[in-house]
């Protein structure tokens, strides 16, 4: 177990502000039933699943269940999720080449589209928080967008509308390196920017006039403080963990950044990376990922064949780092920061290597659920975690974009 910190001082916060939450001598079979019957009957919200990269690279069947990755249709019905976010995930190699950037992006928006058109019973895009809540009374799933990195604009401010016309409802500004919006935090190099670029801050007033949402994973601090004091809408973190417990990491969001989202109304998603969680867990991944690689080399497997993504399946699944502990540590953390009514959930399912034991794909959420009932959330409280506070948001960036149209 990790050494004691403050977050379990947070947790007895937390405690008292939940109020009746569950008494810890409640049996765990109890509570096990109580977060799955939780799960399922609340709207759950996941702000960052990277499944359209992963079908690119090895196209299965995501209404089955699929031998690779972290989601599918059973899987998501098994956990509850009710509306995972598709990210348009543009690499950063793209970003020398403005239209192979956009073709990119395009071509992953074709692919979710095509998973709806195929699987209508499983699946359904979604463009509104209404439509979310609507789908949400079927049985499918629905697949609401966000673009992972701004270069999928490829330097363009049209390109906002038209990403917007295709279903795009926030963009994560930069990813891993600077681009022509703003600092990404993972750049070693010199900041480009020192906060947004010009046409950054051009793009988050456009993103603001249509109705997308402005994410600041990824990005700088001063990145993300340049696009919260320019917003004139909620800003989210899709898939953003505490800093806190990743002392020097700048990839997860500091207090005062949490708390800045805050006051602008928004919602920090917190994510379930092993490496998000605490910085040992990254030296821990490494080496596994190492033995991975080398085994799949030495068979001759091609990357981005069935028997190499077998393998890597098998490989995660026998090596989980973190806990589901870790997880709600993290959200402890910011909801004593900011309080319940600005923590989400952003997973980054099918875009990291190691997960938590427990949180290993998307039948994992009601195991969450069971830790947060635990340490005695109550329910009402669980559900704006789950789903209820991004929507909230997701429906303030649109007033604000029709206010802004009157």
């Amino acid at each position: 177990m990790p050494a004691p910190t403050s977050s379990l001082i947070v947790g007895s916060f937390v405690l008292l502000l939940m109020g009746s939450g569950v008494s810890q001598a409640q049996p765990a079979a109890s509570i096990e039933a109580r977060a799955d019957s939780l799960v399922q009957a609340s709207l759950l919200v996941d702000g960052h699943v990277d499944l359209p990269y992963r079908l690119n690279d090895f196209y299965e069947n995501p209404a089955d269940s699929t031998v690779g990755g972290d989601v599918d249709y059973p899987r998501a019905r098994a956990g509850g999720l009710d509306a995972p976010f598709m990210s348009i995930y543009i690499p950063p190699y793209l970003q020398s080449n403005p239209a192979a950037a956009t073709n990119r992006a395009d071509a992953l928006i074709d692919l979710v589209e095509k998973i709806a058109t195929d699987h209508p019973t499983e699946f359904a895009l979604a463009t509104s928080p209404n439509e979310v809540r609507q789908i949400a009374t079927t049985e499918a799933v629905a697949l609401p967008l966000g673009m992972e990195n701004g270069a999928g604009l490829g330097g363009e401010l049209d390109n906002v509308e038209h990403f917007y016309d295709r279903g795009i409802r926030y963009i994560t500004l930069t990813h891993g390196a600077h681009n022509r919006l703003g600092d990404s935090s993972y750049d070693d190099a010199e900041p480009r920017w020192n906060g947004l670029s010009p046409f950054g801050e051009q793009v988050v007033a456009e993103m603001n006039r249509l109705g997308i949402m402005v994410d600041v994973s990824h990005v700088t601090d001063a990145t993300a403080l340049d696009a919260i004091e320019q917003s004139d809408a909620p800003v989210i973190a899709s898939h953003s963990s505490c800093r806190h417990f990743t002392p020097g990491w700048e990839r997860n969001v500091s207090d005062e950044l949490i708390e800045g989202i805050a006051d602008t109304g928004g919602v920090v998603m917190i994510t379930f990376g092993s490496s998000f969680l605490r910085n040992a867990y990254r030296d821990r991944d490494a080496p596994i990922r190492d033995a991975m690689n080398a085994h799949i080399d030495s068979m001759g497997w091609a990357e981005d064949s069935r028997e190499a993504v077998v393998y890597e399946q098998q490989t995660r699944r026998e090596h989980p780092i973190g806990t589901v502990q870790d997880v709600a540590d993290h959200i402890d953390h910011a909801v004593g920061l900011v309080g319940t009514e600005h923590v989400g959930l952003g997973s980054d399912f099918d875009g990291v290597f190691a997960l938590p034991e427990g949180l290993q794909d998307a039948s994992g959420y009601p195991a969450l659920v069971a830790e947060l009932l635990r340490r005695g959330y109550s329910d009402p409280a669980i559900q704006q975690i789950l789903g209820a506070n991004l929507l909230r948001v997701w429906t303030e960036v649109e007033a604000t974009a029709e206010r802004r149209s009157e």
